[in-house]
């Protein structure tokens, strides 16, 4: 994988999908600034991880959702390595409820999280990037983005607007070189799948043509390719990575 920038930012990085993210980056040669809100023993394990394998990587704790923390990361991580070359934003939360009974509040707290994180992050890499006019973004967002879920109107909602914002950044940002695009994984192996029960993982991956549920690496390893060289003529596309669940 061919990169032109030296460093990225990976939100929600300290486990899971976000950790995995952030240890491919670093293979590839990339500076790894490892973002955690509360997990920062997990987020030192993944530097330490990182470095054992000879990468680098830093961690940064805050809240995505907090605008002004947000804001200060990147400066700190310009002021730090000269630039931001790429941003991953992968941070995010569930508050799974049937609609009719889903209080306002837990409606608006994922989309705090999932969606104006989002936009925050997509806005300020814009600024920073674009004095160099390089760069490139890949937002996560999520197959029931594409095509809803009983009980996650919330997530959906959330995820669903991360894709259509991310076209809206892309046009505004070609003219200045920068990329967006948004990954869509579907049922990927996580704690979050691993504490199912036998029959309900047996029920979803009935659904999945490839037969199983994907690896953190396989989204990993699309999120590089976007950031990459190697999709240098890719903006404003959904790259969907759900074993052909959602088509």
């Amino acid at each position: 994988m061919k990169f032109s920038g030296k460093n990225v930012l990976v939100t929600g990085a300290s486990r899971g999908i976000g950790a995995e993210i952030a240890k491919t980056l670093a293979s590839f040669g990339l500076k790894v600034w490892v973002n955690y809100r509360s997990g920062e023993a997990e987020a030192t394990a993944v530097k330490e991880e990182i470095t054992k394998a000879g990468g680098e990587a830093e961690i940064i704790g805050f809240d995505v959702s907090e605008e002004e923390a947000f804001v200060n990361a990147i400066k700190q991580i310009v002021e730090a390595d000269g630039e931001l070359s790429y941003l991953v934003n992968n941070a995010g939360i569930t508050k799974d409820k049937l609609a009719m009974r889903m209080k306002t509040e837990e409606f608006m707290a994922v989309i705090e999280a999932n969606l104006k994180s989002v936009f925050i992050g997509c806005r300020e890499a814009l600024k920073v990037m674009g004095k160099k006019r390089f760069g490139s973004v890949v937002n996560v967002a999520s197959i029931v983005g594409e095509t809803g879920n009983a009980g996650q109107t919330n997530y959906s909602a959330s995820k669903g607007g991360v894709i259509a914002m991310t076209k809206s950044f892309a046009q505004e940002a070609a003219p200045r070189g920068i990329r967006y695009n948004t990954i869509t994984p579907g049922f990927i192996a996580t704690e979050m799948t691993n504490v199912l029960k036998d029959e309900v993982k047996e029920a979803f991956i009935s659904k999945i043509p490839l037969k199983r549920f994907g690896e953190p690496k396989e989204v990993a390893n699309a999120v590089a390719y976007l950031l990459s060289d190697y999709s240098s003529y890719i903006t404003g596309e959904t790259l969907k990575v759900n074993g052909g669940m959602h088509m």
